[in-house]
């Protein structure tokens, strides 16, 4: 259930919103002052405020600024100025919506609704890019994990220990799994300051890491063609 803060000094304004509002399943509170507004929020979150510009004491301008300072939640103005320039000032502020009066409260449970499904939408999305920001430098593939900040590699969540020339295979491998890769591109990428590479150098490599690999996801040898790290799918 989604709740909504009515901020207005007229309760027969709350009262006509809350009714509209509850009918369509919402939790209502009402407040008549901005600081009252701002003490309700400090206790409990709102999933969208509907504040009316002209109130005693702090004009509702007043309390969007100072809200701001510490919620992001979906604000709609509500107020009998209708000029631009108040319209333009709740928008600058941080007003998320701006409603005149008098209003069809039918549109006003609209506009909440379309606030509310906006908000979820855009954080839902921010939370998903910061998740796969924090995630960027992990290669996964099968049961293995490498962190490529840590130099850390895992085995269904087991640290296992490798070397740095491990690390570098394994960077390649994870990052494509199921790839074929030639002789030449693993000396590239294990052994990059060298000119060459012996191939009994890589094929040592190769079975070190194999040793530390389980036996249903491994490092196979393509004839003709390289290697690939196969991974299959349970």
């Amino acid at each position: 259930m989604y709740s909504v803060l009515i901020v207005d000094d007229e309760n027969e304004v709350i009262d006509f919103l809350s009714m509209y509002l509850e009918k369509e399943g919402f939790s209502v509170t009402g407040t008549s002052d901005g600081a009252s507004a701002l003490s309700a929020l400090s206790v409990k979150s709102y999933d969208c405020i509907l504040l009316d510009v002209m109130l005693p004491q702090m004009n509702g301008f007043q309390v969007l600024k100072k809200l701001r300072e510490i919620s992001q939640v979906p604000v709609i103005m509500i107020s009998a100025r209708v000029t631009a320039a108040d319209k333009i000032l709740g928008l600058d502020l941080g007003g998320d919506d701006y409603i005149t009066k008098p209003f069809d409260p039918l549109e006003v449970v609209a506009r909440v609704k379309s606030n509310i499904r906006r908000y979820r939408h855009t954080a839902r999305n921010e939370s998903i890019a910061a998740e796969s920001s924090a995630n960027a430098h992990i290669v996964k593939a099968g049961p293995y994990k490498l962190d490529l900040e840590k130099c850390q590699f895992k085995i269904e969540e087991k640290t296992v220990d490798i070397t740095s020339t491990e690390f570098q295979l394994l960077k390649l491998f994870l990052t494509s799994p199921n790839r074929v890769f030639t002789k030449q591109q693993l000396m590239e990428a294990a052994w990059p300051e060298q000119n060459y590479v012996e191939d009994n150098s890589i094929m040592v490599a190769l079975s070190k890491l194999r040793t530390k690999m389980n036996e249903n996801y491994s490092i196979k040898n393509i004839r003709g063609l390289g290697y690939r790290l196969e991974i299959k799918n349970d």
